[in-house]
């Protein structure tokens, strides 16, 4: 499957949040993501992710722990992946599994997240506005699963179409990753 998703900074994350709230309840979570590369960097100059996340949710505690990889970026413009996940009973097992693989943690963050599930122009959507606390501002993530390359193009103007209708200009949009804006902000002096 490919993830169909784009990413905007929020201008106004509580119009955003009402907006969303309206179309379907929310789930606040927490993840601690936790990305892997090979020690020679591989991963990353391949443009791909590997990442163990765990996931709690701030409402319920319920805990989860997903496993994800994923492919190299076949929309240039939105940076969609073809992504293969799966959930993971025991993390401390993942970890030492990767790790026995020859794989290094590269870096580890927060994300304080919030979300929708809901139908828009005939798909499953996911809305997630996102704080990461090491960095400024809040982040919309827009996603839907393809089978396809081909019917990507099609999910990207339906995903834009739901920006369009909760306030996002297209100038808001950003490709930034919140690995590469984390490891920027610990870098600095």
């Amino acid at each position: 499957m490919i993830e169909a998703e784009l990413k905007a900074r929020v201008r106004a994350p509580e119009a955003v949040a009402r907006a969303l709230d309206e179309r379907a309840e929310g789930r606040s979570e927490t993840y601690q993501d936790t990305y892997y590369d090979l020690p020679d960097g591989s991963l990353r100059a391949r443009d791909e992710e590997l990442r163990l996340r765990f996931v709690v949710d701030r409402r319920t505690g319920d805990r989860r722990t997903l496993l994800t990889f994923k492919a190299a970026a076949v929309d240039e413009a939105s940076g969609s992946k073809p992504e293969y996940e799966t959930r993971v009973e025991d993390s401390q097992i993942a970890h030492a599994i990767l790790e026995h693989l020859g794989y290094v943690p590269a870096i580890v963050f927060e994300k304080r997240c919030r979300g929708h599930a809901f139908q828009a122009y005939g798909r499953q959507m996911l809305a997630t506005l996102v704080r990461v606390p090491e960095l400024d501002g809040t982040f919309l993530e827009i996603e839907t699963l393809v089978p396809e390359e081909s019917e990507l193009t099609a999910a990207l103007d339906d995903i834009r179409s739901v920006l369009t209708d909760l306030g996002i200009a297209p100038e808001d949009l950003t490709r930034e990753l919140y690995t590469d804006a984390v490891a920027a902000r610990r870098d600095r002096p």
